[in-house]
């Protein structure tokens, strides 16, 4: 099956050669194509990529047409040619063993999707900020319970899914990160089969996150709210 990585990027200059690279040389075994969209970087990102792109077939380049990660997520999904849809970050913090694993997996699983967790046994964290840190398990937390789930790392990007499987989650209404929330509550909406398995992650070692707390709760909050209403009307 083929597979599509989606890969979002906004002033990633520090990272983005590096990041091609890795995959370039750890996935000469899997069929697949590189979905990179261009999330309106100010700084050279997009110049490196094309610089790159004319010794790498796989990658394909797009710019999001409205500008924010939600959008670009799903521009990446329909621009996607592959049999399987992985989102991947472009700042080094996921392991491409990890890929490898879920390429694997949800071939020979019975399964939708493969949930990637931080928090399970067997899984490693690297760096990851204390207050962000609280503040995660808290709402996946909460999360879990509402949903009435065994995951809990929903906020997590790294996941790999069938594409028959996203796109039954479609529409997608999150503009930024809570886009990373609502993917998989959909999936659980919908009963469709996942599994989950540990995964590690590190924190960037360059470039700015851009992940602000302060501006991102109120949309997880709206995310998890939507989610759950979409929930409770699907049962009828």
């Amino acid at each position: 099956m083929k597979l599509s990585i989606i890969m979002p990027i906004r002033n990633e200059k520090e990272n983005i050669v590096q990041t091609l690279n890795i995959l370039k040389d750890e996935l000469k075994q899997i069929d697949y194509e590189l979905v990179i969209i261009n999330d309106f970087s100010t700084d050279n990102s997009l110049e490196l990529v094309e610089s790159q792109k004319k010794n790498y077939p796989q990658v394909s380049l797009f710019n999001n047409e409205t500008k924010g990660l939600g959008g670009a997520i799903a521009l990446g999904i329909k621009k996607s040619r592959g049999d399987l849809i992985c989102i991947m970050m472009s700042d080094l913090s996921d392991n491409i063993n990890d890929l490898q694993k879920y390429y694997k997996l949800i071939q020979d699983e019975n399964v939708d999707a493969i949930f990637g967790s931080r928090f399970i046994s067997g899984s490693k964290i690297n760096g990851y900020p204390k207050k962000k840190l609280i503040l995660n398990r808290i709402f996946n937390f909460f999360t879990k319970l509402i949903f009435f789930s065994d995951y809990n790392d929903f906020t997590n990007a790294f996941k790999i899914y069938k594409k028959k499987a996203i796109l039954e989650t479609f529409p997608l209404v999150s503009e930024s990160y809570n886009i990373f929330l609502e993917i998989p509550l959909k999936i659980i909406s919908r009963k469709l089969k996942y599994k989950i398995i540990p995964i590690s992650w590190e924190d960037r070692k360059s470039g700015k996150s851009k992940f602000i707390i302060k501006e991102l709760g109120s949309k997880y909050l709206f995310t998890l709210l939507y989610c759950w209403l979409e929930k409770i009307l699907l049962k009828k």
